[in-house]
Protein backbone atom coordinates (compact mmCIF):
# COMPACT_ATOMS: atom_id res chain seq x y z
CA UNK A 1 0.00 0.00 0.00
CA UNK A 2 1.76 3.48 -0.89
CA UNK A 3 2.05 6.10 1.39
CA UNK A 4 -0.62 8.36 -0.30
CA UNK A 5 -3.39 5.44 0.03
CA UNK A 6 -2.32 4.43 3.56
CA UNK A 7 -2.88 8.76 3.92
CA UNK A 8 -6.84 8.84 2.31
CA UNK A 9 -8.81 8.39 5.21
CA UNK A 10 -7.40 11.12 7.74
CA UNK A 11 -6.48 13.23 4.83
CA UNK A 12 -9.87 13.26 3.37
CA UNK A 13 -11.16 14.26 6.87
CA UNK A 14 -9.13 17.93 6.39
CA UNK A 15 -12.32 18.68 3.48
CA UNK A 16 -15.02 17.82 5.82
CA UNK A 17 -13.62 19.52 8.17
CA UNK A 18 -12.65 22.92 6.93
CA UNK A 19 -15.91 22.79 5.46
CA UNK A 20 -18.28 22.32 8.73
CA UNK A 21 -18.49 25.76 9.77
CA UNK A 22 -18.89 27.42 6.50
CA UNK A 23 -21.76 30.33 6.87
CA UNK A 24 -24.71 30.14 5.26
CA UNK A 25 -24.78 32.57 2.19
CA UNK A 26 -27.23 34.10 -0.30
CA UNK A 27 -24.86 33.46 -2.58
CA UNK A 28 -22.93 30.39 -3.33
CA UNK A 29 -18.99 30.62 -2.08
CA UNK A 30 -16.51 30.03 -4.51
CA UNK A 31 -14.82 26.81 -3.80
CA UNK A 32 -11.66 27.80 -3.00
CA UNK A 33 -13.01 30.25 -0.39
CA UNK A 34 -15.09 27.62 0.78
CA UNK A 35 -12.22 25.44 2.03
CA UNK A 36 -10.17 28.35 2.52
CA UNK A 37 -11.91 30.91 4.41
CA UNK A 38 -12.99 28.67 7.50
CA UNK A 39 -9.74 26.79 7.53
CA UNK A 40 -8.32 28.29 10.38
CA UNK A 41 -11.69 28.93 12.39
CA UNK A 42 -12.19 25.16 12.30
CA UNK A 43 -9.01 23.71 13.18
CA UNK A 44 -8.66 26.03 15.94
CA UNK A 45 -12.90 24.43 16.99
CA UNK A 46 -11.03 20.58 16.41
CA UNK A 47 -7.77 21.40 18.72
CA UNK A 48 -9.74 22.77 21.62
CA UNK A 49 -11.99 20.23 21.85
CA UNK A 50 -9.65 17.07 20.71
CA UNK A 51 -10.78 14.96 23.06
CA UNK A 52 -14.57 14.81 21.15
CA UNK A 53 -16.12 11.15 21.54
CA UNK A 54 -16.74 9.84 18.51
CA UNK A 55 -20.87 10.12 19.18
CA UNK A 56 -20.64 13.71 18.48
CA UNK A 57 -17.59 13.52 15.97
CA UNK A 58 -20.00 11.68 13.68
CA UNK A 59 -23.45 14.06 14.51
CA UNK A 60 -20.76 16.97 13.21
CA UNK A 61 -19.79 15.55 10.25
CA UNK A 62 -23.58 14.10 9.59
CA UNK A 63 -25.04 17.64 10.42
CA UNK A 64 -22.65 20.03 9.14
CA UNK A 65 -20.15 18.84 6.67
CA UNK A 66 -22.50 16.10 3.98
CA UNK A 67 -24.32 18.61 2.76
CA UNK A 68 -21.03 19.99 1.01
CA UNK A 69 -20.45 16.75 -1.05
CA UNK A 70 -22.28 15.26 -3.54
CA UNK A 71 -22.48 11.50 -2.49
CA UNK A 72 -24.46 10.70 -5.76
CA UNK A 73 -22.19 11.45 -8.05
CA UNK A 74 -19.37 10.11 -5.95
CA UNK A 75 -21.16 7.16 -5.59
CA UNK A 76 -21.91 6.76 -8.94
CA UNK A 77 -18.29 7.16 -9.88
CA UNK A 78 -17.33 4.47 -7.16
CA UNK A 79 -19.43 1.96 -8.80
CA UNK A 80 -18.68 2.84 -12.48
CA UNK A 81 -19.44 0.99 -15.26
CA UNK A 82 -22.01 -0.94 -12.99
CA UNK A 83 -24.05 1.92 -12.03
CA UNK A 84 -25.96 1.03 -15.31
CA UNK A 85 -27.28 -2.10 -14.40
CA UNK A 86 -28.30 -1.29 -10.97
CA UNK A 87 -32.00 -0.17 -10.51
CA UNK A 88 -33.40 2.96 -8.95
CA UNK A 89 -33.75 1.27 -5.38
CA UNK A 90 -30.36 -0.40 -5.70
CA UNK A 91 -29.08 2.81 -7.06
CA UNK A 92 -30.71 4.62 -3.78
CA UNK A 93 -29.32 1.54 -1.28
CA UNK A 94 -25.52 1.81 -2.90
CA UNK A 95 -25.28 5.85 -2.11
CA UNK A 96 -27.16 5.19 1.46
CA UNK A 97 -24.71 2.90 2.42
CA UNK A 98 -22.39 4.63 0.60
CA UNK A 99 -22.80 7.67 2.69
CA UNK A 100 -22.98 6.08 5.96
CA UNK A 101 -19.45 4.56 5.54
CA UNK A 102 -18.09 7.64 4.62
CA UNK A 103 -19.16 9.25 7.65
CA UNK A 104 -17.90 7.51 9.91
CA UNK A 105 -14.47 7.18 8.27
CA UNK A 106 -14.26 10.85 8.41
CA UNK A 107 -15.61 11.25 12.38
CA UNK A 108 -12.81 8.46 13.26
CA UNK A 109 -9.91 10.38 10.63
CA UNK A 110 -10.68 13.86 12.45
CA UNK A 111 -9.22 12.56 15.66
CA UNK A 112 -6.07 12.84 14.16
CA UNK A 113 -6.29 16.10 12.05
CA UNK A 114 -5.42 18.48 14.42
CA UNK A 115 -1.60 17.95 13.79
CA UNK A 116 -1.91 19.48 10.44
CA UNK A 117 -1.96 22.58 8.44
CA UNK A 118 -3.19 23.58 5.52
CA UNK A 119 -1.36 25.65 2.56
CA UNK A 120 -3.29 26.92 -0.27
CA UNK A 121 -3.05 27.17 -4.34
CA UNK A 122 -4.77 30.40 -6.15
CA UNK A 123 -7.69 29.21 -8.15
CA UNK A 124 -8.09 30.92 -11.40
CA UNK A 125 -12.44 30.35 -12.24
CA UNK A 126 -14.24 31.84 -15.15
CA UNK A 127 -17.42 33.71 -14.21
CA UNK A 128 -19.62 30.90 -15.17
CA UNK A 129 -17.51 27.33 -14.57
CA UNK A 130 -19.50 24.63 -13.56
CA UNK A 131 -16.27 22.65 -12.38
CA UNK A 132 -13.14 23.33 -10.22
CA UNK A 133 -9.80 22.07 -8.40
CA UNK A 134 -9.55 23.31 -5.07
CA UNK A 135 -5.25 22.29 -4.95
CA UNK A 136 -3.64 22.58 -1.21
CA UNK A 137 -0.84 20.92 0.06
CA UNK A 138 -1.13 19.40 4.07
CA UNK A 139 2.13 19.20 6.63
CA UNK A 140 2.04 17.92 10.07
CA UNK A 141 2.53 20.57 12.11
CA UNK A 142 6.08 19.17 12.90
CA UNK A 143 7.36 19.43 9.77
CA UNK A 144 7.69 16.52 6.91
CA UNK A 145 7.32 16.50 3.45
CA UNK A 146 3.86 17.90 2.08
CA UNK A 147 1.09 15.96 0.80
CA UNK A 148 -1.01 17.13 -2.12
CA UNK A 149 -4.51 17.75 -1.63
CA UNK A 150 -7.29 18.53 -4.81
CA UNK A 151 -10.31 18.57 -4.08
CA UNK A 152 -12.58 17.91 -8.00
CA UNK A 153 -15.96 20.55 -7.02
CA UNK A 154 -18.60 20.90 -9.02
CA UNK A 155 -21.67 24.06 -9.39
CA UNK A 156 -24.68 22.35 -8.15
CA UNK A 157 -27.91 24.98 -7.76
CA UNK A 158 -27.20 24.74 -4.07
CA UNK A 159 -23.84 25.67 -4.27
CA UNK A 160 -20.35 23.88 -4.73
CA UNK A 161 -20.01 20.21 -3.97
CA UNK A 162 -17.50 17.71 -3.61
CA UNK A 163 -17.47 14.92 -5.83
CA UNK A 164 -13.52 13.51 -5.87
CA UNK A 165 -10.66 13.95 -3.21
CA UNK A 166 -7.21 13.10 -4.42
CA UNK A 167 -4.18 12.82 -2.28
CA UNK A 168 -0.76 12.83 -3.95
CA UNK A 169 -2.61 12.05 -7.07
CA UNK A 170 -4.61 8.89 -5.66
CA UNK A 171 -8.20 9.48 -6.29
CA UNK A 172 -11.36 8.59 -3.60
CA UNK A 173 -13.69 7.14 -5.76
CA UNK A 174 -11.02 5.05 -7.72
CA UNK A 175 -9.63 3.46 -4.57
CA UNK A 176 -12.92 2.40 -3.86
CA UNK A 177 -13.82 0.98 -7.33
CA UNK A 178 -11.48 -1.34 -7.76
CA UNK A 179 -13.15 -3.18 -4.65
CA UNK A 180 -16.51 -2.55 -5.95
CA UNK A 181 -15.29 -3.69 -9.36
CA UNK A 182 -14.32 -7.20 -7.96
CA UNK A 183 -17.63 -7.47 -5.75
CA UNK A 184 -19.92 -6.63 -8.29
CA UNK A 185 -18.06 -8.85 -10.60
CA UNK A 186 -17.88 -11.98 -8.04
CA UNK A 187 -21.49 -11.18 -6.29
CA UNK A 188 -23.72 -8.42 -8.26
CA UNK A 189 -24.94 -5.51 -7.43
CA UNK A 190 -27.05 -6.92 -3.94
CA UNK A 191 -23.50 -7.94 -3.20
CA UNK A 192 -21.68 -4.95 -2.94
CA UNK A 193 -24.92 -3.68 -0.85
CA UNK A 194 -24.20 -6.45 1.25
CA UNK A 195 -20.95 -5.55 1.53
CA UNK A 196 -21.55 -2.12 2.04
CA UNK A 197 -24.32 -2.66 5.36
CA UNK A 198 -21.90 -5.26 6.66
CA UNK A 199 -18.86 -2.57 6.89
CA UNK A 200 -21.21 -0.25 7.83
CA UNK A 201 -23.17 -2.90 10.87
CA UNK A 202 -19.38 -4.23 12.22
CA UNK A 203 -18.38 -0.25 11.90
CA UNK A 204 -15.58 -0.72 9.58
CA UNK A 205 -14.08 1.99 8.49
CA UNK A 206 -12.59 0.87 5.24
Amino acid sequence: MTRATKSLPALFAGLWLLLALAPALADPMPPDELVHRTADEVLAVLRADAGTDMKTLAELVDTKVVQHFDFGAMTRLAVGKHWRTADDSQRTALVDEFRMLLVRTYSVALQQFVDYHIDYRPLRLEPDAKQAVVQTSVTKDSGGKPIRMDYRMIARDSGWKVYDVLVDGVSLVVNYRSLFDSTVNRSGIDGLIRLLHDKNADGSTG
